[in-house]
């Protein structure tokens, strides 16, 4: 693997089952798969595949949306994605028009243009048993394909402003209406992409939906930047609309669970087209959870999070899978879980645990532990951790190493905690090394943290004499674990005292 590749989090996914589930659910698809079934035996369609009027007013009848101002819309939408993906398949179209019924050259029909007549018939696709019940990698395929779709429809330019331009006689110009495809669709894709770290990284992000400002400022809003501007939250603000609407189309597909922008804000826009000043105080956590929620509240699904990181892939992208590392060494795993959040790492060790006897897999835990380099601490709190997760079987393997300069201390911990018997003391060279051990790893893992305050002060005040027995400690890191405590407790006295250990340590090499 290069070693530049871009590297996520890992991430917890549903089976393939649950997921292709979750994508026959999807609003749009359901009606994609309904629309293509109506359209047995056949159905006349215009030259770009598309409903005529007459057929678009049934295909509203038979999703049930004849109350809906928005169902000619729904359905067109659906009958569009059928065609996509292979749902339905037109014949006796020529060559003359894209798949949006749009002029071969790619311009929209102008307002007032004559309506399509019939040029074909559509039917049933051959896709259509394979989505609705084809086996669960099958329909994730077509539940992709149809996703770009969707995805590429929410990065083009807004609808209204084309047939603006050409109502007015116009010829379309991208430049006049500020929009570049490429920076659109990886504005976008940047928005999903921060939504799938927020999930990776925080385990309760998953049922927590995203304020739709946070999410727009985290693209815009430079990381250096204490106090937006007033310049940056209008780019913001213009950002959030523009979100607002890629999001309710993207809602249907099953990729987000999406709360809209309330529509009396959208209604209270300024002339510019901004939500007004309500977003200032958004930026600045001065508004309860509720006004925050009318602003937008945007949660990637567990589907979403699949289509994310298939996506992601597909741009090199190294997004591991939680159970990844099921048939790995012990030494690959403990080098791995300390860079995984806390849930991903208990069910990542849980899934290697499950393919081991719990003997065998402590035993190759312990091993793997061992050594004086620099990552060998880190090691083994990452291995202590795992075994907490091990049954008392396991205590064979912990019993040999009760006299190990590296694993006697963590394993006597083990031991304890699972009420064993007759479990020797360990000396006081040992007591220590394996604080020198612990506070190492700490250090490793999360540098000057409160805990590790908190951990040190501890210690300390709970030893008399502590600095005069550490120094001595014979292990790599003494040192640097001095001088760590010097700069993390709290008591100046202390604090010198714990440096001039740190000096003694390293006067002893």
């Amino acid at each position: 693997m290069p070693e530049d590749r871009p590297t996520m989090p890992p991430v917890m996914l549903h089976t393939e089952a649950e997921l292709a589930r979750d994508a026959l659910s999807a609003p749009l698809f359901v009606r994609a798969v309904r629309l293509a079934r109506w359209a047995d035996p056949h159905k006349p369609v215009g030259a770009g595949g598309e409903l005529l009027a007459d057929e678009l007013r049934e295909a509203v009848k038979e999703l049930g949306l004849d109350d809906d101002e928005d169902g000619p819309g729904y359905a067109a939408e659906a009958w569009q994605l059928a065609l996509d993906i292979g749902l339905v398949e037109v014949e006796g179209v020529e060559e003359t028009a894209d798949a949006d019924g749009a002029p071969a050259d790619g311009t929209p029909l102008a307002p007032g243009a004559d309506a399509p007549e019939p040029a074909g018939t559509a039917r049933p696709g051959e896709e259509l048993p394979r989505f609705a019940g084809g086996a669960p990698q099958e329909v994730l395929e077509l539940w992709l394909n149809g996703l770009e779709t969707v995805l590429a429809d929410a990065a083009a330019p807004d609808l209204a402003d084309i047939i603006d331009q050409l109502s007015e006689g116009d010829e379309l110009d991208l430049d006049a209406l500020d929009w570049n495809p490429e920076e659109e669709a990886d504005f976008l894709d940047g928005v999903l992409g921060n939504l799938y770290l927020l999930t990776a990284l925080d385990e309760e992000t998953t049922d927590r939906a995203v304020p739709l400002p946070a999410l727009a400022a985290s693209m815009i809003v430079p990381d250096d930047m204490d106090e937006p501007t007033d310049a940056v939250l209008e780019e913001v603000s213009d950002a959030m609309m523009r979100l607002d609407e890629q999001f309710r189309m993207l809602a249907p597909t099953g990729i987000v669970d999406y709360r809209p922008v309330d529509e009396e804000l959208i209604e209270e826009v300024d002339g510019d087209g901004r939500v007004s000043e309500p977003e200032r105080g958004i930026a600045e956590s001065e508004v309860d959870e509720e006004d925050v929620a009318r602003y937008g509240m945007v949660r990637l699904t567990p589907l979403g999070l699949y289509a994310v990181r298939s996506r992601m892939l597909e741009a090199g992208v190294h997004a591991p899978v939680v159970g990844e590392l099921a048939p790995a060494d012990a030494q690959t795993l403990l080098a791995a879980l300390p860079g995984f959040p806390d849930a991903a790492a208990r069910a990542e060790a849980e899934q290697w645990l499950s393919g081991r006897t719990p003997t065998d897999a402590a035993a190759e835990l312990l091993a793997a532990a061992r050594g004086d380099d620099p990552e060998a601490p880190l090691r083994r709190l990452t291995c202590q951790q795992t075994l907490t997760l091990v049954g008392p079987e396991a205590e064979p393997a912990l019993r040999a190493v009760l006299a190990d300069r590296h694993l006697g201390g963590l394993a006597r911990v083990w031991l304890a905690e699972h009420g064993v018997d007759q479990v020797p003391e360990p000396s006081e060279e040992m007591v220590f090394w394996l604080t020198v051990d612990t506070i190492a790893a700490q250090l490793a893992a999360g540098g000057d943290s409160e805990e590790l305050r908190e951990l040190v002060q501890g210690l300390v005040d709970r030893s008399a004499g502590f600095f005069d027995s550490v120094w001595r400690v014979e292990h790599p890191a003494t040192a640097e674990v001095l001088e760590a405590m010097g700069r993390l407790h709290p008591d100046k006295k202390t604090a010198k005292e714990a440096r001039k250990a740190a000096f003694k340590a390293r006067s002893r090499h």
